[in-house]
């Protein structure tokens, strides 16, 4: 007598108490799995196994989910780059926060794209989102006020330089991760060495000497 089916999984049901987060945990699923157009609050109670009204408790409509998702992705960010090998140097520190952010961005591509390739809910209040953004803006500012100085007349040049050195990093993110980059007949060598030239080059922009290397 063959084995019968094991029946599917049933839904996690979410307790009042966690439903919030669990909320969250969801609406990542459901955005992984049918992209972000397709979110909605029915489908992330459904994911749940709750009534589809259970997720109004916490989340006003769908937009306030995705803006606790993105949040929560910054947040996360922002957390990544904190935990970046640190240097006294600043000039090196700046270096490690490169690496740093293009390990998040390669290690976790949906997050990355809920926060940078994903308009803004409009119809949300997101103060929190705001401030988690900008946090995690603010880790790069920090380590360019180290190289420049905290003098006020110093303030335009670090938020210019912060723009040159994110777009930079972002456009190689693009690049890495796109569709051609493995077509293109690169060596192993020009790819184990392209974060190495392009911080270099970002030092050379921004007017710096040669890093000396870590001791």
């Amino acid at each position: 007598m063959s084995a019968q089916p094991s029946p599917p999984a049933a839904p996690h049901r979410a307790s009042t108490p966690d439903l919030r987060d669990a909320c969250v945990v969801a609406a990542r699923q459901v955005i992984a799995r049918q992209g972000i157009e397709n979110l909605s609050l029915r489908d992330v109670a459904r994911q749940l196994g709750v009534s589809h009204q259970a997720p109004y408790k916490h989340y006003p409509s769908r937009d306030h989910l995705l803006a606790e998702v993105m949040r929560r992705c910054f947040e996360g960010f922002a957390a990544h780059l904190d935990a970046r090998e640190h240097f006294d140097d600043p000039q090196q520190d700046l270096e490690s926060l490169g690496r740093q952010y293009i390990d998040y961005a390669m290690s976790r591509p949906l997050e990355y794209r809920l926060m940078f390739n994903t308009p803004w809910p409009a119809t949300a209040e997101h103060p929190d989102l705001v401030r988690d953004a900008v946090h995690a803006f603010d880790v790069l500012r920090n380590v360019l006020h180290r190289l420049h100085g905290n003098r006020a007349s110093m303030r335009e040049r670090v938020e210019l330089d912060a723009l040159f050195i994110w777009s930079t990093i972002h456009g190689l993110v693009g690049v890495m991760g796109g569709n051609c980059i493995d077509k293109l007949n690169l060596s192993p060598q020009v790819l184990a060495h392209t974060l190495e030239h392009v911080m270099q080059r970002v030092s050379a922009g921004l007017g710096l000497p040669p890093a000396a290397a870590p001791g």
